[in-house]
Parts: structure tokens; sequence; C-alpha cells
């Protein structure tokens, strides 16, 4: 031998490397696999021989083969009842029942807890006619496993089949000590139905609704009664299943089985009375198909205000429902308690109790706008108090109970305390009403808390007290012109004229104020309905120092012009006084406009304003010559470009505008007629042909006149030029507002 050879270690075999490694086509699972080698297996097994026994020897080796091969399978696995039962029955099929019993008795003390082995075991007995062996069977089945209902059914069909009715009924009863579900109750009840026995059925439904107190078979027992015939028997079942159930554990099945029992019967009255009864006591949720159900009943018998009352009914629960889901929901209340009110007979403790429900919802966020509806809970609630209860007392803890919730020091209702306010006053209790009042002021100094209860005092005719209120008023909020001019109001309806003026001289004279041009004009009106021109004209002068504003000039003149009608004096007064004044407004304007620039849009939309006002009151009561005067101080509108800017100050492109040119910044501007002038030039230059301008320039020096605007303006001076297109700069400045604009 080749010692080197011992030494060598073998080398594992290649293994092919797979190329392509992509999924084929027709992919293969294991399942195919498994299936293909049983079918070729089948395929491959040949059946086994029939085998035919001819004499008694030849039987018994046969079955001592066979049973040495049963034996020596129970020998290997003595736990698999499947080899014991297909021993017992391979005896049973040899007739040796005593063998096949043997079987089955070993079985049972290696498993007697099986199921199967006994029905198959008692079977046998059966279907061999050995009913005494097989009653043994079935009683120690029941006895060893009680719970196994199949051997009770077993049985007791067994007994039943062999007419033994009075042996079947005391399996029954023995089953029935065990308390077995219910359709095994059900098949006794039926057992004893056909052979008549009712008093026995109906004692047992009696055990029955006890051992299994559930509605359906409270249910099952009054329909017991009714097929038989035996009305007053299930209408006492169906008391009896409301009383056993009490108010904590109803259920609506049980009283829509009732009504549908009386209304069968046709007692709609007491149907009615039930279906009452059952939603009286029952909560809303559980509630819903009975409120189906009676809503059904009633469109059947019930009359329109018995339909009414369903649909309310049924209202009230979808309320709940919303209510349930979102207690926050105060839209859901408001209607929910709109509801209970409109009901003719409403029952105040339960609106009340409503109201009480309602309310305790208080909102999550202390901020205003989610309290306005719920707030308004509380107002409901006091004037459903006041006005429908009739509950004074009740009311007044009502208001105080809200203004103690209210958060004062980050907002209030002024409306609350006006209506506790005039609650009080309803009720006679001046002094109290005054307090309220008071405090809120003092809580919370509103302005609508001031006006309300200035309003009030002035009801009372207590004009010393508004005074004193207006002053507090004032205080608090000097900035307020509306306050000023109710207050010299109310001093004027009282006749003291002196005092109303001193108010507003005061008002005036206030560093800020929220609305300065209606504190003004009412002085003025006031002035003007006291009949004292002189001082309206003076507080025009004044008003006019502080400022220079369009509309105050306009006025003034309106008012110079209705002053000297109303007095019946010389009719050209006034329209001289009226025209001073627009020449004073325009040459304010004006001046305004030349000191800040002609540039400022605003106020070039004022003197067109103060013009056209001025152009229509001269063709009212002017002649043609202030007409026409007015006519050449009309501005001409003219477009132009401007560049828009963005916020980051990036240009965003141009925009076009139109502007005014008025006459007489022109005049002031010779600038202006200069560009004009040019422009002019510059389009009468684009308007002549290229080859005529090419030979003017190679032959002919243009005339100075012509190009001095743009070429030669070095030795021509401005007035020359001006002076040159004086006629048609003329024309064009008398054609008005509108001629030569869009140039």
């Amino acid at each position: 031998m080749d010692s080197g050879g011992f030494g060598k270690a073998q080398k594992p075999p290649k293994v092919a490397k797979v190329k392509n490694k992509t999924p084929a086509e027709i992919q293969i699972t294991a399942e195919q696999l498994l299936r293909e080698a049983k079918e070729r297996d089948l395929e491959i097994v040949p059946p086994p021989p029939k085998q035919k026994i001819s004499d008694p020897d030849e039987l018994a080796d046969y079955q001592y083969k066979k049973r040495k091969t049963f034996e020596d399978a129970l020998r290997r696995n003595r736990n698999v009842i499947t080899n014991w039962i297909k021993y017992a029955q391979w005896e049973e099929s040899q007739k040796e029942i005593q063998r096949a019993r043997s079987v089955f008795e070993r079985a049972l003390d290696v498993d007697h807890r099986n199921i199967t082995l006994w029905l198959k075991y008692s079977e046998m007995e059966m279907k061999n006619k050995q009913v005494n062996h097989a009653r043994n069977l079935w009683d120690r089945a029941v006895t060893i496993l009680p719970r196994a209902n199949q051997f009770w059914y077993k049985y007791t069909y067994m007994e039943e089949m062999l007419a033994n009715i009075a042996g079947c009924r005391q399996v029954f009863e023995r089953w029935m000590e065990w308390q077995p579900d219910e359709q095994a109750w059900q098949t006794y009840i039926n057992f004893e139905l056909r052979y008549k026995e009712l008093d026995r059925a109906r004692s047992i439904f009696e055990r029955f609704v006890y051992v299994h107190p559930e509605v359906k078979n409270w249910i099952k027992y009054a329909r017991f009664e009714e097929r038989n015939g035996y009305i007053i028997g299930a209408r006492q079942v169906y008391e009896r299943a409301v009383d056993f159930y009490g108010d904590d554990h109803m259920d609506e099945r049980l009283f829509i089985g009732f009504s549908k029992f009386e209304e069968g019967q046709k007692e709609h009255e007491r149907a009615t009375a039930i279906y009452k009864f059952a939603l009286e006591h029952m909560s809303k949720d559980k509630a819903a198909e009975l409120y189906k159900a009676y809503t059904i009943h009633q469109k059947k018998f019930g009359e329109r205000d018995a339909i009414e009352d369903v649909i309310v009914s049924k209202r009230k629960f979808q309320y709940e429902q919303e209510i349930k889901e979102n207690p926050s929901n105060y839209d859901a209340w408001f209607d929910y308690l709109r509801l209970l009110e409109s009901e003719g007979d409403a029952d105040i403790e339960v609106v009340r109790d409503t109201y009480e429900r309602a309310i305790a919802n208080i909102p999550l966020v202390a901020e205003k706008s989610y309290w306005r509806r719920y707030i308004y809970l509380w107002i409901n609630y006091a004037l459903f108090e006041e006005l429908e209860a009739e509950d004074m007392e009740k009311t007044r803890q009502v208001y105080d109970s809200c203004l103690k919730l209210i958060p004062h020091r980050n907002f209030t209702f002024a409306k609350m305390w006006l209506l506790y306010a005039h609650f009080e006053v309803r009720q006679k209790n001046l002094q109290l009403a005054r307090k309220i009042l008071g405090t809120a002021i003092g809580k919370c100094p509103k302005n609508k808390l001031f006006r309300g209860y200035i309003d009030l005092e002035i009801q009372l005719r207590e004009f010393d007290r508004c005074r004193t209120l207006y002053e507090k008023f004032l205080q608090n909020g000097p900035e307020n012109c509306t306050t000023w001019m109710k207050f010299a109001e109310l001093e004027t309806l009282l006749g003291d004229v002196d005092r109303a003026r001193g108010i507003y001289e005061l008002a005036i004279k206030q560093p800020l104020l929220d609305m300065p041009e209606i504190l003004w004009k009412a002085y003025i009106d006031f002035e003007i309905e006291q009949e004292e021109s002189d001082k309206a004209r003076a507080l025009y002068e004044r008003l006019l120092e502080r400022t220079q504003h369009v509309k105050v000039w306009m006025s003034f003149a309106q008012f110079e012009l209705t002053l000297a009608a109303s007095q019946q004096e010389d009719p050209s007064l006034p329209v001289a006084a009226a025209r001073a004044v627009f020449q004073r407004a325009n040459k304010s304007l004006r001046s305004i406009a030349q000191s800040v620039g002609l540039e400022v849009a605003t106020n070039k939309e004022e003197r067109l304003m103060l013009l056209e006002a001025w152009q229509e009151f001269e063709y009212e009561h002017g002649d043609e010559a202030s007409r026409n005067a007015v006519l050449n101080l009309m501005p001409r509108r003219v477009k132009k470009r401007r560049r828009i800017q963005t916020q980051d100050g990036s240009d965003a492109g141009w925009e076009e505008y139109f502007d005014y040119i008025f006459p007489e910044d022109e005049a002031t501007k010779p600038n202006l007629k200069l560009l004009a002038m040019a422009k002019a030039w510059k389009m009468a230059k684009e308007s002549t042909p290229a080859t005529q301008e090419e030979e003017t320039t190679k032959n002919n020096a243009p005339p100075v006149d012509s190009v001095a605007p743009s070429v030669s303006s070095s030795s021509l001076s401005t007035q020359q030029l001006l002076s040159q297109d004086d006629d048609r700069d003329d024309s064009s400045e008398s054609s008005g507002s509108d001629s030569g604009g869009e140039n």
C-alpha cells in the first residue's frame, strides 16, 4: 500500500456555477412537487389483491393475522383512539360483538373522556339491538361526562324512539339539573309539546326563564302562552318580565314585544301606555328602536296630537345624542331648550334642569369669542325664569350666578349687566338697579354700560345724574367724540345753550379725538341752529387754521351761500361771499401744492374737486365772465408712466397713470412749456419721410426757430422759445380739462 495516499485529504466535489441567475419562466412550487410525487406513488403501488375465504380454517387464520396486526398497532401506540375504534368495528363486522365490546371497554380504560369513543360504542349496541347495553352505556356516559350534550341528545332520542316517554322525561329532568344551554331547554319543551303536555311545558318555561334570564326567553314564554290561547297568561308573563328586570336593566326589546302583543289584541291604549312608560324610564341612548316602533304605532293608530308628541320625542332624542357627543355644542342646546319651551304643557322643572345642564358646560378658554354663544344660555335662562316660570327670586339668582362666573378682569358682557338692571327696574327696585350699574362701571367701564346707564336715567328724568354720568364717562374716555356730542345734545334739549357751547369748546380743545371732523360739524350745526352765524363763521375760520381740507372749504362756501338766503338779504351778497371762499380755498390749496411739490396726487385731487364744485356753483349763480375764469383754471389730464418697485426694492415694470397739470402751475414753471414744445417738434420730425430729411440735412440748414428747443437751446433764451409758441400754448390751455389730455 502506498503510505503517501493516507495523508492526502479528499477534495470536495466541484459545484457547478450557475451563470444565469434570473428566475425561470415557469416556477415550480413545493406543493406541486409533493402532488406529483403522490400521484406517481399511486401509479406505482398496485391495488391490494382480493382475498376469498373458503373454509373455517382459512377464516380463523385470517382473523388471527388481523387481530395480531391490530394488537401490534395498539402495543406500539395505545393512545391512538382511531386504532381502537377500527379494531372494534372490525370485530363487529366479524359478528364478534362480545370481542368488540371488550375492545371498546379496553379503549375506555385508556381514555374515558373521549366522546367519539362513547358514541361509537353506543351506536354499535343500538345497531345490534342491544337496548339495555346501550341504555347502560348512555347512563355511564352522562354520569362521567354530564356536560357533553351529544350524550343527552342521543340518550333522549333513543328513549323516545323506544316509546319510553316516562324514561325519556326522567333523562330530561336529570339533564336539566345541570342547567344546560338554551337549546337543551327548548328541546325538552318541544318534547312535551309533541305529546300535548302544555302544563309540563309551562313549568319548564318557568324554570327556563330563571336559569337563562334573557329577554328573548321571556318573549318566547309569552308567545308560547299566546299561541296556545292563554292571552291573560301571556300578559302576565310580560308584566313579570318587566318587574324582573326593574328600572336598572330595562331592555327595549321586551317593551317592543309587549306593545306588539297588546297591539295584536287590539289594545292600542295599553300599547301606547307601555311605549310611554318605557320611554320615560329608559335612557335615551338605549331606546332608538323603541322610538321607531312607537312612531310607527302612533302613525297607525294614534291621533294628531299623539303623532306630534312622537315626533317631538324623536327630536328630543336626537338633540340628546348631539349633546352627548359634544357638550359644548351650544346651538344644539338652544334648539333643544326652544323645543322644550315650545311644548304646550312644558314641565318647568324639566326645562330648568335642562338649562342647568347647559350652563354647566363652561368654555375652557377665557376668551370672549368662545363665551359669546355660551352667555346667551344664561340670558335665555333668566328670561325663562322671569316670563315663563314667574319666579323672580330664581331670576335674580341666575343673574348673580352668571355675573360671578364671568372673568371680568379679562372681559365682560355689558348686555348682562344691563339686563339685570332693567329686571330690577321692572321689579321697582331702583336702588338695586343703580347699584348694579355702578358696580359694572367700577369693575369694567365700557362705553355700552355708560350709555345704558345714561339712557336709564334719562327715561327716569334724572338729568342731574345724567350729567354726573357723562362727566365720569368723559373722564374715562375723553377722546370719544360721540360722548361729547351726546352730552351737548342733552344740554341743548334741556335749554342750557351756554352749557352746551362750553361742552363743545372743551371737546375741540382735547389733544386727541377719534372723530374730530364729526365733532366740529356738530358744533357748527349747533351754532347754525342757534342762528349764531358769526360764531359759526368764526368756527369755520378756527377749523381752517387747523386743517385745509377741501371739504371744509366747500362746506364753508355752502354755509355762506345759504346763510344770507335764510336771512332774506340781497341775493348778490351770499354769491360774492361764497365766491370769495372758493378763491381763498383755491389760493390756499395752490400754495400747499407749491410748498410740498407738484407730485402729490392727493393735493391735485382735492384741487380738482374744489374747482369742479366752484364750476358748478358758477353755473348756477355766476355770469359768463366768472364761468370763463373758473374754466381757465381747470387742469389738463395727461397720461404718464412711472416705475413700479416691489417691497424688497426690485423693479417690477412700469405702470400708466393720469396726472393733472394746472395752468397756474405751468405759468410758474416755464420748463413744462419747453418740454411740450420739444415733444411737438419730435413728433413733427418723425412724420417727415427719411429721404426728405437726408436731403434737408445735406443741402439746407434747418431754421433756427424749428430746432431751437432741442439743438440750439444754448443760442436762444428760454423767454424767446416761449414767445415763439405763445399762441399755440394759449389755445391748448383754454381747451379745458379734457383737451389734449391724452397726449
